[in-house]
C-alpha cells in the first residue's frame, strides 16, 4: 500500500512564509561577484594627483626593480619567491630557448624568470589596478581655500586622464570622515570634486567610487547615501550610480553599542551602493591600543577584524581588501651624481630587499587568508605586489587547472583529486581563482586552456552559465 503525502499542501502557509524568508536570504547574498577585481589600491595624495599619476608610478616601480635587483634570480630572492641558495647561472638563456621545458626541469628557475617579465609587462601596460586620490590621511589637515583649490584641481586631471585614456581601471577619491569634526569639510571636498568633474568631463570614470573612512556608527553610511543621491539630481548623474567603499578602521566598526556586529548595518545603511571594504591596519591597532611597534598587518588583532569582515560580507558581493606594509622600500643612501661606495650600495640593496620581503610576507597572509587586495603607498612597492600575488597563482596553478578541469568534465557531480574533495558549490570558487589570475596579469587566457575552458566560456565569468551553455539549455 502506498502512502501519500498531503504535509506539503497542508502546510502551504508555512511553506509560503519561508519562501518569503528564502527569497530574501538570497538577494541578501547573492555570491561573489564574477567581475573583475583590483589586486590593489594605491592611495596617494590629492595634492600630488595628476591624470599621468599612475604611467608615472609605474616608471618608477621599473626604475627600482632596475636598481636592486637587476636580475630576475635577484628579484625572486628579494622577494621571497625562490629560495635564497638558488643557483640561476645560464638559466635565463634555458628560459627563452624553452621554457616549457625548463618549467619541468626546474620549476623555481622557471617561476623567478616568469614572474620577472610578467611584473615587467605589468608595470609598462597597466600599473595601477586602482587609484585613491586621498584628500584624508594622505592630504592632511589644510585651510579651506588650500583643500578647495586641490580638490577642484584633482577633479580637472581625472577629467583630463579620461580624455586621454590614461586612468586606471578603477579610480575613486577617500573623503575625510563624516564625524562633527570634520563633516562640514568632507562634504565640500565632495561637492566640489564632483561638481567640477561632472562639469569637466560630462560624468564618472568607469568603476569609479567614494571611500568613506573611520565609521563609528552606520548612520554615518546613510548620511553618505543621501549625499549621493542629492548631488546626483543637482548633476543629472543617475540614480545609483555614485557607489561607495568602506573603510573598517575603528573597533566600533565591528560590534555596535548593543552588542551586534556592525558590519551588517553598515552595508545595510549603504542600499547597494557598496561596492568594497577596506580594512585600515594602523588606525584599526591603535583603536586597539596596540603600540606602533607591534602594529603590523599580520598581528592577531588584524587576523580577528579582518575574520569579522570575511563572515560578516561573506557572499553579498562587497570586495575586500587589506591594508598596506608601511615599511617603505627606500635606499638610505643617495647622491645626485649617483657614485656611490660599495658599502652603500650593499646597505641600499638589503635595506630595499628587506622592505620587499616584509611587504611579500604580508601579502602573502592577505593571499592565504583569502583577501586578493591591498594597498600600496609608494611605487617602489608596485613590483613585490605583483611579484607575490604572480607566485601565488602561478604556484598553485597546475594542481587548480587539474581541478578544474575534471570537475567541469563531470559537471555538477562531485569528483575526487587527489586528497582534495570537490562539491558543486567549488565551481564558481575555483573560476574565480583563475579568474584573478587572469585580470591580474599572471596567468594568460591561453594558459588557461589547462582548465578544460574555452576562451570564450572563461570570458563568461560565470560557472554557471559556463554549465548551462555545456548543457545546451
Amino acid at each position: 500500500m502506498s502512502i501519500t503525502s498531503t504535509l506539503y499542501e497542508d502546510a502551504s502557509d508555512v511553506l509560503d512564509a519561508l519562501t518569503k524568508e528564502n527569497v530574501a536570504f538570497a538577494e541578501r547574498y547573492p555570491g561573489d561577484r564574477p567581475d573583475r577585481q583590483p589586486i590593489h589600491t594605491v592611495y596617494g595624495g590629492a595634492q600630488l594627483f595628476k591624470a599621468s599619476t599612475t604611467q608615472k608610478l609605474g616608471e618608477l616601480g621599473l626604475r627600482s626593480m632596475d636598481a636592486f635587483a637587476g636580475d630576475a634570480i635577484t628579484f625572486a630572492k628579494a622577494c621571497g619567491i625562490v629560495s635564497s641558495d638558488l643557483d640561476g647561472e645560464g638559466s635565463r638563456a634555458r628560459y627563452e630557448a624553452d621554457e616549457a621545458a625548463l618549467r619541468k626541469e626546474n620549476s623555481e628557475l622557471w617561476l623567478a624568470h616568469a614572474v620577472w617579465d610578467r611584473v615587467r609587462a605589468k608595470l609598462q601596460n597597466e600599473p595601477v589596478e586602482d587609484f585613491r586620490i586621498d584628500f584624508e590621511d594622505g592630504f592632511g589637515s589644510r585651510p579651506d581655500d588650500e583643500e578647495d583649490m586641490h580638490a577642484e584641481r584633482a577633479a580637472k586631471e581625472v577629467a583630463k586622464g579620461m580624455k586621454e585614456g590614461t586612468l586606471p581601471p578603477f579610480l575613486g577619491i577617500r573623503i575625510k570622515p563624516l564625524n562633527d569634526e570634520l563633516k562640514r569639510r568632507s562634504v565640500r571636498t565632495l561637492d566640489i570634486f564632483l561638481t567640477t568633474l561632472v562639469n569637466e568631463a560630462g560624468g564618472l570614470p568607469e568603476n569609479f567610487v567614494v571611500t568613506l573612512p573611520k565609521i563609528p556608527v552606520a548612520a554615518q553610511v546613510s548620511a553618505l547615501v543621501k549625499l549621493f543621491e542629492k548631488l546626483e539630481a543637482k548633476l543629472g548623474l543617475e540614480s545609483g550610480s555614485l557607489k561607495m567603499e568602506l573603510m573598517i578602521e575603528l573597533t566600533q566598526s565591528l560590534l555596535a553599542e548593543d552588542g551586534r556586529s556592525n558590519l551588517p548595518l553598515l552595508l545595510e545603511a549603504a542600499e547597494g551602493r557598496c561596492t568594497g571594504a577596506h580594512f585600515g591596519t594602523y588606525d584599526y591597532t591603535a583603536s586597539c591600543s596596540i603600540t606602533a611597534a607591534y602594529q603590523k598587518m599580520d598581528h592577531p588583532a588584524c587576523d580577528f577584524a579582518l575574520n569579522m569582515m570575511k563572515i560578516a560580507f561573506a557572499n553579498t558581493g562587497v570586495w575586500l581588501s587589506d591594508g598596506a606594509t608601511n615599511v617603505m622600500p627606500v635606499a638610505p643612501h643617495r647622491t645626485k651624481d649617483g657614485a656611490l661606495s660599495a658599502e652603500q650600495v650593499a646597505e641600499n640593496n638589503a635595506a630595499v630587499h628587506s622592505a620587499w620581503l616584509l611587504a611579500a610576507d604580508h601579502i602573502r597572509h592577505s593571499l592565504k587568508n583569502g583577501f586578493y587586495q591591498g594597498w600600496d603607498l609608494h611605487p617602489a612597492q608596485l613590483p613585490v605586489r605583483y611579484a607575490t600575488a604572480y607566485a601565488f597563482f602561478l604556484e598553485g596553478f597546475d594542481a587548480a587547472a587539474e581541478r578544474l578541469s575534471n570537475f567541469v568534465e563531470k559537471a555538477a557531480q562531485a569528483t575526487l583529486v587527489g586528497d582534495v574533495f570537490d562539491d558543486a558549490a567549488t565551481g564558481q570558487g575555483l573560476l574565480n581563482y583563475f579568474l584573478r589570475g587572469m585580470n591580474s596579469g599572471a596567468v594568460s587566457l591561453e594558459e588557461l586552456a589547462s582548465t578544460g575552458l574555452s576562451v570564450e566560456e572563461i570570458r563568461t565569468r560565470s560557472f554557471a552559465k559556463i554549465m548551462k551553455l555545456r548543457s545546451g539549455a
